[in-house]
């Protein structure tokens, strides 16, 4: 457990090892354990499972409906059917969502692409692939999310779902051949690890690149329109957990959308790719990378 954590948690009045035991688990990359490692914790009568993402959410909430299980990292909470509203869980699940109103998140950096490349059409979407809810269903983002803004802001939106590390590359090929001018990474765990191929992707190949994930520009990316990913809303789901420690019910509190929604630029590639950003775009970057 990280230093902030660790301190949060003592400001919280837990001291690990005193106070409360910690039972680390980790899916090293893969989604392929997380239902044996739910499994596991169930077994270890655990008090409260914290999660970072949706796959380990869904894998902790189909493996207990006893278990208090805090996320953090989640999006669409209740299409992923963790929860049955934002206002009240309802279940034993709860925490602090990722974005708020994701389909705003999703529109929003296709308005700001039309602004900054009026003559684009063909946008490729990296989407994810497989992705369920926690009694099975197709859970968003899909590129049915992205229809409405793709119809308003005159794009054709080109879909490319991929699931494994092993989709990267023939994706990339098949981006190519399909003549994008744009490519729209949505943040999963496995783009999450792919995001630096996925930058210089673009940028190598005169693509312009834009994402939901903050550190995107931070990485050489055009644009990135997100919540705040600092720490602060890290540790405030571990307020939860001591909520949770000290006697509230999961269902008894409601999930908490981020506040702070950040748009982000990179002049340095906006200038590389020959653009321009006019002012109306950059007026609003909260962050601007020169």
């Amino acid at each position: 457990m990280s230093s902030p954590i660790t301190t949060k948690l003592k400001e919280l009045g837990w001291i690990e090892g005193k106070t409360f035991l910690v039972e680390r688990a980790y899916g090293e990359g893969s989604e392929d354990p997380l239902p044996e490692i739910a499994a596991g914790l169930v077994r270890k009568r655990v008090d409260v499972i914290w999660t970072f993402g949706p796959e380990p959410a869904v894998a902790a909430a189909r493996a207990t409906k006893m278990i208090p299980i805090v996320f953090f990292g989640v999006t669409w909470p209740v299409e992923y059917g963790l929860v049955d509203s934002i206002a009240r869980p309802g279940r034993n699940v709860t925490g602090v969502s990722f974005n708020a109103a994701p389909e705003v998140m999703l529109h929003k950096p296709l308005e700001m692409l039309r602004e900054i490349a009026p003559r684009l059409r063909r946008v490729a979407v990296i989407t994810p692939k497989g992705r369920t809810s926690v009694t099975g269903g197709e859970v968003p983002p899909n590129i049915r999310t992205l229809e409405p803004a793709a119809k308003r802001f005159a794009f054709d939106l080109l879909d490319f779902p991929v699931a494994r590390e092993a989709d990267i590359e023939p994706m990339f090929a098949a981006i190519l051949a399909k003549k994008a001018e744009a490519v729209f990474e949505i943040p999963t765990p496995l783009t999450f690890r792919a995001r630096k191929r996925i930058v210089d992707f673009t940028n190598h190949n005169r693509l312009l690149g834009i994402s939901n994930a903050p550190d995107f520009v931070t990485l050489g990316g055009l644009l990135a329109y997100s919540s705040y990913a600092g720490l602060e809303p890290i540790l405030r789901s571990f307020e939860y957990v001591d909520r949770i420690l000290r006697g509230a019910k999961a269902a008894d509190l409601p999930v908490e959308l981020p506040s702070r929604i950040e748009l982000a630029i990179n002049l340095k590639t906006a200038k590389a790719l020959g653009l321009t950003s006019p002012q109306s775009v950059l007026l609003r970057a909260n962050r601007v990378i020169e």
